[in-house]
């Protein structure tokens, strides 16, 4: 590490200084030598993660570091704004295979999360030279992603190899391109590009997450879809807090942290540090640092957090410590801590909104 971690990410309970330090140094451990940034060393890498692993540097000053992973989305972006589902990193990269595509579907959600990460990395740095040498990368994929629109407001899942979108939208992700369209309108804001056609997305994507749960698939059963409206910034007061209330008891596993699935016995620290950050953003963070210090039992000694825990059997699983988890802790406890760039991107009062739209009869 570079310097002295800041103290937006000291937390009383999860993360002194030397385990915030050692934390963002396992994330910076398993980052490649091409910028990438793998679920673990030896495993693979997905766009979306990385994106989260690299704004979590961003919130410990590694700078240099996330904008080397933003790099390496602008050096392997499609030609059509896309990116593919997983690119493998298992090989060291001697016989050329680190990189290679893994699965060539591409989630629109994946590739419309480099606009969140990448307003963060400005928000944090400043740089309004690599936010212009940049923007034309995100401007595509943002453009890809909406290019996938249903007509009732939600955003095709993916998109497949035959070029092909299913007619299906998920909530989570659907949700999570929200938030990016609402990042990607703050930095053409702040470029003076206007952009009447995510504008439009936002809006109606915003309508379709927070009052039409029937024109998605039904995943009620995963905890994503059950704190994702509030993270994603398309529920936001009341709405927010009954919608955190309806499934609490649901998923929330005391003294462990969430379920990734209501029906299984098995809590994921991704998932619980997510949940968090959901909390934080509507006014609940004493619920959030409660949950933050519940999943301190999925921490490695070299920082890293292992991905989930199987309670009935007392048992870690699966045996990996992946760098989206710990990314998602970070950030989760910056913004508890202030950092002003994670407090802006995830808390959305200062994200544009997009067009208000009302198509309920």
């Amino acid at each position: 590490m570079t310097a002295a971690v800041p103290e937006a990410l000291l937390l009383d309970g999860v993360l002194d200084a030397a385990q915030a330090a050692a934390t963002v140094r396992s994330i910076l451990a398993d980052q490649q030598p091409d910028g990438a940034i793998p679920w673990f060393r030896g495993g693979h890498l997905d766009p979306w993660d990385h994106t989260e692993a690299a704004m979590a540097l961003d919130t410990a000053g590694e700078h240099a570091a996330a904008e080397a992973a933003y790099r390496w989305l602008a050096a392997r972006q499609n030609a059509d704004g896309s990116w593919y589902a997983a690119y493998g990193y298992g090989q060291g990269g001697a016989d050329g295979t680190d990189g290679e595509v893994t699965n060539a579907s591409k989630e629109t959600n994946f590739c419309a999360y480099i606009a969140v990460g990448v307003w963060h990395h400005h928000l944090s740095t400043g740089d309004d030279a690599f936010l212009e040498w940049i923007w034309p990368v995100v401007r595509r994929a943002l453009d890809f992603t909406v290019g996938l629109r249903l007509p009732d407001g939600p955003i095709a899942w993916r998109q497949d190899e035959d070029g092909t979108a299913p007619n299906e939208a998920l909530l989570t992700g659907s949700s999570s391109v929200l938030h990016a369209l609402r990042c990607g309108l703050a930095i053409a804001d702040y470029l003076e590009e206007p952009q009447p056609d995510w504008e439009l997305a936002a809006g109606r994507l915003r309508h379709a997450v927070a009052h039409h749960p029937e024109r998605f698939l039904d995943k009620d059963r995963y905890s994503m879809d059950w704190y994702y409206p509030v993270l994603g910034t398309a529920l936001r007061g009341e709405a927010a807090a009954r919608r955190i209330d309806r499934d609490w008891d649901r998923f929330v596993v005391p003294g462990l942290g969430v379920r990734c699935v209501s029906d299984r016995p098995w809590v994921t620290g991704g998932e619980s540090a997510e949940l968090a950050l959901a909390l934080w953003a509507v006014g609940q963070s004493d619920r959030a640092v409660q949950i933050l210090r519940w999943i301190q039992h999925l921490r490695h000694e070299d920082g890293s957090y292992w991905t989930g825990y199987v309670f009935e059997d007392d048992a870690i699983w699966p045996e990996e410590r992946t760098t989206w988890t710990a990314g998602a802790l970070l950030l989760a406890v910056a913004a508890l801590g202030g950092d002003h760039a994670t407090v802006a991107v995830f808390g959305g009062e200062q994200l544009p909104a997009g067009l208000v739209v009302n198509d309920c009869c």
